[in-house]
Order: structure tokens, then sequence, then C-alpha cells
């Protein structure tokens, strides 16, 4: 993230904070969808096992299964794990793209004076817009909720 006087670049430095940054956060979402959704799995095929069996409480214990499901199931659509993991890996994608084809210095960046100030406005476009799809996302979940 040098440029060849040795400063660091803060375009390039941005650029490889807002890859590493989207990384981390869509394999979290993405690893906390998979966990909730297993959970879930898991409880919703318990539950006609346990009719099946004579144990104590077992009725109880598939209502509580279907309370966890339940729970589950609204925090998944509260957090928005699985849109938010999505939406950041191609967020992330979309900058290791540009990154590469600023530093293979193909079009679009061939084709002009300033290519650095170019790749500064596609990176912060392309930040810019997936905070907008946040921010609506969240706007349009809160106005939903009871």
């Amino acid at each position: 993230m040098e440029n060849v006087v040795g400063e660091i670049d803060p375009t390039m430095a941005r650029l490889e904070d807002q890859i590493n940054w989207y990384d981390r956060k869509s394999l979290r979402d993405q690893a906390m969808f998979k966990r909730i959704k297993v959970t879930e799995i898991a409880a919703a095929a318990f539950i006609p096992f346990l009719a099946t069996l004579s144990i104590p409480h077992g009725n109880q214990i598939a209502a509580l299964l279907g309370i966890l499901i339940t729970l589950l199931e609204g925090m998944l659509h509260l957090n928005q794990y699985q849109a938010n993991w999505i939406a950041y890996r191609s967020t992330c994608e979309a900058l290791r793209h540009e990154k590469y084809v600023y530093l293979g210095k193909a079009s679009p960046y061939s084709q002009v004076s300033d290519p650095h100030a170019l790749l500064a406005e596609r990176v912060e476009s392309l930040v810019s817009q997936e905070h907008a799809k946040w921010a609506s996302t969240a706007l349009t979940a809160a106005t939903k909720r009871p």
C-alpha cells in the first residue's frame, strides 16, 4: 500500500480496509445464518421424534423446541443475516474486482488521465451504494415492526 516514494497510499489503504471489512462481515453473517438455520432444522426434526416417544414431559420439550424455532426465525428476520451476507459478499467482490482492474491498468483505468482518482471515486461509489442499500433495508425493516 506504499507508493514509489514510500508513503502510505490512502486510496489503496481505504480499498484494502473496505475489502477486509466486507469480507469479515460477510463470513460472520454467513456463519450466523447457517448456525441458526441448522439449529432450526434440528429442532424441527426432533419435534416429531419426541411425539413418538413415551418420555416424561415430551410434549413440553416439543413445545419448547417450537418456541426456540420461532425465536430463531425472529432473530434471522430482525438481523437479516442472509441478506447482509449476500450484500456484503457482493460488495467485497466488486471492490476486489476494482482493485485488480486498477492494478492491471485495464479499462476504464487505462483510458483516463488520473486512474488513481478514478479508483478513489469508484471505491467510494461502491461503499456508498452498499451503505444506501443497508440504510434502506434497515428503515424498511424498522417500519414493519409492531
